[in-house]
C-alpha cells in the first residue's frame, strides 16, 4: 500500500553489503545526534545510521528461527473502518509462535494452530510491547545487536528496546506517551505513522479509560474520526510519514502518535529515552492511577477487565497507590537536591576557570580577531536551529486540503486546520512551554463550548465523564505542581 497523497515518505538505500558494514561512515556522531535529539521538538526521520547494526536482520522469519517453539502473545483486531478506536481491552489475545503467525500471515490458513479462530482477510495480528530482555533472556549477546549508542546513549542497546510485529492492518490506538522521548527503528516492512503535536492534545479529547499507566490515549480513531463528535478534531495538525526498513524515526516527547502497519509483515525496534520532565511526570501518573482506580474499583471492584489496559497487571488498592504517589514526589525531591548540589558545583568550577582564563587573557598579547563574533555565533545559531538535511528529514504538518473518506479512510491523510497558519509555522522550533500556553488555554475553552452544544442536557454524567475532567494531563500536570509546591513549603 502507498502513502496517502500529503505523507512524508522517507526513502533511503538499504542496508549495506557484509563486507562494507565496517567502513560505514555514519553522517551524525553520538554527540552530535545526541544533541539533535534532546533539543529537536518536531518529528524527523534519520537516515543511514543504521547500516551496520546487526539488527537490521532482525526479519520475522529471523526472529522465528532464533525463537523456536517460543510462545509469544499476539493481540488480534478487526480489519474494521469503525469509527471507535480499538483499545487493547476489546481485542482478543493468543499465544502463539512466530511460525504460527508467518503461516497463518502468509499462507492465510485458520484451519489449525492458534490462529485457527481467526479468517485472516477479517483480523490482523499484533505482538506489540515485548521487550526483547523478556524474549531473549537466555541469548543476551543479541543485546549488542542494537546500537542506541551511536545516538548518544552509551550501553544503551537491546535490553532497554521493545520488539514489534505486525501484520497488514496492525495498529496502536492513537495515544501519547507521558514519559521520555521515542527512537524507532524499521527493519522490515513499512509502518505509517499519524503524529500530532503536543499543543493539539484538546482536540484530540484525551482519556485515561482504557487506564494504563505512561499512555494518555485519544477517544478518537484519527483514519476514521467522528467529526460530528469529535468536533475540534478538525483543528489538530496532522503530520504524516511512512517509514521503511533501515530507517529510525524520532518522536519528541508528548506527541501523539496512531501507528499502523501497511505490509504483510512489520517488524520495529523502539526505545524511550528518559527526559528532565520525566520526574514530574511520574508524580503527574501516580496522581492519575490513585484517582482512576478509587473511582473505578467504586463503581464496580470486579470488571476492572473494562477500563484496566492488558499491559497493567492488576488495580492496586488506595493505599498501594497512595504509597506510590508518596515515592514519585520524594524521589523528585531527591533529584532536584542531587541537581542543585551538581549545578552548584558545576557554578564554582565555572567561576574558578573563567577566573584562571581572565588570568591567562591578561598575560598574552591581543590578538585581532579574524571574523566578527557576532557573525559566528549567528552561523552557530543557523546551524543548531536547522539541522535537517539528506540524512535527517522533518516529518512536516500534512497538505491543507480537507481530508475526504474514501471507505473508512483519507484519501489525504491529513490537514493544517488551525486558522492562523503563520503564528504555526513561527512554532515549528518554538520550546514545549512556549507552544503548550500559546494553545492550550483557547483549546479548552473550544472544546467545553463544543461539547456542551452537541451533548443532549439530560444526558447523565459517567464515571469516566468525570475522570476525563479529573485526570485530563492539564488538570494533573496543576495538581502535582500544587503538590510539590506544597511539600516545598
Amino acid at each position: 500500500m502507498a502513502a496517502g497523497a500529503g505523507a512524508t515518505t522517507v526513502t533511503g538505500p538499504a542496508a549495506g553489503a557484509g563486507e562494507e558494514e565496517d567502513e560505514h561512515v555514519k553522517p551524525f556522531t553520538p554527540e552530535k545526534a545526541k544533541g539533535i535529539i534532546m533539543s529537536l521538538q518536531q518529528p524527523a526521520v534519520f537516515y543511514n545510521m543504521a547500516l551496520d547494526w546487526p539488527a537490521q536482520h532482525w526479519t520475522a522469519k529471523h526472529l522465528s528461527e532464533i525463537l523456536p517453539g517460543k510462545q509469544i502473545r499476539f493481540r488480534m483486531g478487526m480489519k474494521s473502518t469503525d469509527t471507535v478506536p480499538q483499545f487493547e481491552t476489546t481485542c482478543h489475545y493468543v499465544e502463539a509462535t512466530l511460525e504460527e503467525f508467518l503461516t497463518w500471515n502468509y499462507d492465510h490458513s485458520s484451519t489449525f494452530g492458534s490462529f485457527r479462530d481467526y479468517d485472516y482477510s477479517k483480523f490482523w495480528a499484533y505482538a506489540d510491547y515485548k521487550y526483547v530482555v523478556d524474549l531473549f533472556e537466555d541469548k543476551t549477546d543479541i543485546f549488542q545487536d542494537v546500537r542506541w549508542s551511536d545516538f548518544g546513549f552509551h550501553g544503551r542497546n537491546g535490553r532497554e528496546s521493545t520488539l514489534w510485529i505486525g501484520s497488514l492492518g496492525a495498529h496502536t490506538p492513537c495515544h501519547l506517551d507521558s514519559y521520555g522521548c521515542n527512537l524507532v527503528f524499521q527493519v522490515q516492512g513499512r509502518k505509517r505513522w499519524h503524529l500530532f503535536p503536543p499543543e493539539d492534545t484538546p482536540f484530540l479529547y484525551p482519556t485515561r479509560i482504557p487506564y494504563e499507566e505512561s499512555s494518555v490515549f485519544s477517544k478518537i480513531n484519527v483514519v476514521n474520526p467522528d467529526l460530528k463528535r469529535f468536533p475540534q478534531f478538525q483543528k489538530a495538525r496532522r503530520h504524516v510519514v511512512t517509514l521503511s526498513p533501515g530507517q529510525i524515526l524520532f518522536v519528541p516527547r508528548h506527541w501523539w502518535h496512531y501507528v499502523e502497519s501497511i505490509d504483510p509483515v512489520t517488524v520495529s525496534i523502539n526505545s524511550w529515552i528518559e527526559l528532565e520532565e520525566d520526574h514530574q511526570a511520574r508524580v503527574e501518573e501516580a496522581i492519575t492511577r490513585l484517582l482512576v482506580c478509587a473511582l473505578k474499583t467504586a463503581e464496580d471492584p470486579h470488571n476492572t477487565a473494562s477500563w484496566l489496559n492488558p499491559t497493567e497487571v492488576e488495580a492496586t488498592s488506595h493505599e498501594v497507590n497512595c504509597h506510590y504517589l508518596n515515592r514519585a514526589v520524594s524521589a523528585l525531591f531527591d533529584h532536584y537536591r542531587t541537581s542543585k548540589i551538581v549545578e552548584i558545583q558545576a557554578f564554582r568550577t565555572n567561576r574558578e576557570y573563567v577566573k584562571k582564563e581572565d588570568l591567562n587573557v591578561h598575560s598574552c598579547v591581543e590578538v585581532e580577531p579574524t571574523s566578527s563574533p557576532d557573525l559566528t555565533l549567528e552561523t552557530v545559531e543557523q546551524e543548531a536551529a536547522s539541522p535537517f538535511g539528506p540524512d535527517l528529514v522533518a516529518v512536516l504538518p500534512s497538505p491543507e486540503d480537507p481530508p475526504t473518506e474514501v471507505g473508512g479512510m483519507f484519501e489525504n491523510d491529513g490537514k493544517d486546520f488551525v486558522d492562523k497558519e503563520e503564528e504555526h509555522v513561527g512554532e515549528l522550533h518554538c520550546t514545549k512551554k512556549q507552544r503548550m500556553i500559546s494553545k492550550s488555554e483557547n483549546a479548552v475553552d473550544e472544546q467545553i463550548a463544543s461539547n456542551s452544544a452537541v451533548v443532549p442536557s439530560q444526558t447523565l454524567i459517567s464515571t469516566d465523564d468525570l475522570l476525563d475532567c479529573l485526570v485530563n494531563p492539564q488538570v494533573t500536570k496543576i495538581v502535582a505542581q500544587l503538590l510539590i509546591q506544597g511539600r516545598n513549603l
